[in-house]
């Protein structure tokens, strides 16, 4: 238990998971901790390091087994002691994911449109497509046409390879226009995206984390484990969320939108916290070589830069 109490809620929130998302945390971990410092460690070190979070031992070690039978990570033995990585294929997942979690701001919009029509596919490979596209920002503006206004036609078709699908679907790209989104277009993303389900997410982030942040601002010493469990527990949910969230120009979203509060409200609270979780990453982790490396210099330009 810590001293905050904020911090004790949603810890204890995580434990009464069912089941407990052992491997989703871990790749939380490996991104915004471990990555940043040159990727590999301990697996002794990482058991320490989630054990005050809930997730005793047998746990971790059949998390890290599933993931690596998964891609995600790699092992190398070192005498007795094994030290995992992420793999080249967990690697690029990581960065695509957790891009969007750290960016500053998002490109502005030109008006410009990607549509994929899904008429002539199968109908088995119709939903798995429509589900791979929607994980890139797509929604569905028919039960056959998906429509994107950030859409890479690059990534599309890489997508629409990977699942044999690209030669029965055409892609559409329109020209830019005015991004002044007229009413119908409102309705149409809010009824396409879920717009009001959406919203209603982080509502509840920024519910379960503005008492966090009241109290990390009131402590006078905040202690270094703290502010890693708090800053783990953070970025697992706000990365979760943004897996939800097609990152819709802000002409296409309403004036109170939900997500412009808690992205700040987690922007604040990771500058806040970073520095002294990276005192307790820094005496707990181990890599095959000893201390964990200096943190690489793109860590501190999250969230628009953290000095």
């Amino acid at each position: 238990m810590t001293a905050l109490a904020p911090l004790n809620q949603l810890i204890s929130r995580f434990q009464e998971q069912t089941p407990i998302r052992a491997s989703s945390l871990i790749i939380t971990l490996y991104g915004d901790a471990i990555e940043p410092h040159g990727g590999t460690v301990w697996l002794g070190s990482l058991i320490s390091l989630l054990e005050p979070i809930g997730i005793n031992e047998r746990l971790i070690r059949t998390s890290i087994f599933r993931l690596t039978k998964e891609d995600w990570l790699t092992a190398e033995k070192v005498g007795r002691r094994s030290y995992y990585s992420l793999t080249g294929t967990g690697r690029r997942r990581f960065e695509k994911a957790f891009k969007r979690v750290y960016s500053s701001t998002l490109p502005a919009w030109d008006g410009s449109w990607t549509l994929v029509m899904l008429s002539q596919v199968a109908a088995d490979k119709r939903k798995q497509a429509r589900e791979e596209l929607e994980w890139q920002g797509f929604g569905a503006i028919s039960p056959t046409v998906m429509a994107c206004p950030r859409g890479d036609r690059g990534d599309v078709l890489a997508t629409l390879q990977d699942l044999d699908v690209a030669d029965d679907s055409i892609i559409f790209e329109t020209r830019a226009q005015d991004v002044l989104a007229s009413r119908a277009m409102r309705l149409q993303v809010r009824e396409s995206w879920k717009i009001d389900e959406l919203a209603q997410h982080y509502s509840e982030f920024i519910q379960l984390f503005r008492p966090l942040w009241q109290a990390l601002r009131e402590e006078d010493q905040l202690r270094p484990e703290d502010c890693f469990l708090a800053r783990t527990l953070l970025i697992h949910e706000y990365r979760k969320l943004l897996l939800r969230d097609p990152q819709l120009p802000d002409e296409l979203l309403p004036g109170d939108w939900e997500g412009r509060a808690a992205r700040q409200l987690c922007r604040n609270i990771y500058r806040l916290i970073y520095a002294r979780a990276e005192e307790w990453l820094n005496r707990n982790l181990e890599t095959a070589d000893g201390p964990l490396p200096d943190a690489a210099e793109s860590f501190y330009k999250r969230f628009g830069g953290l000095n």
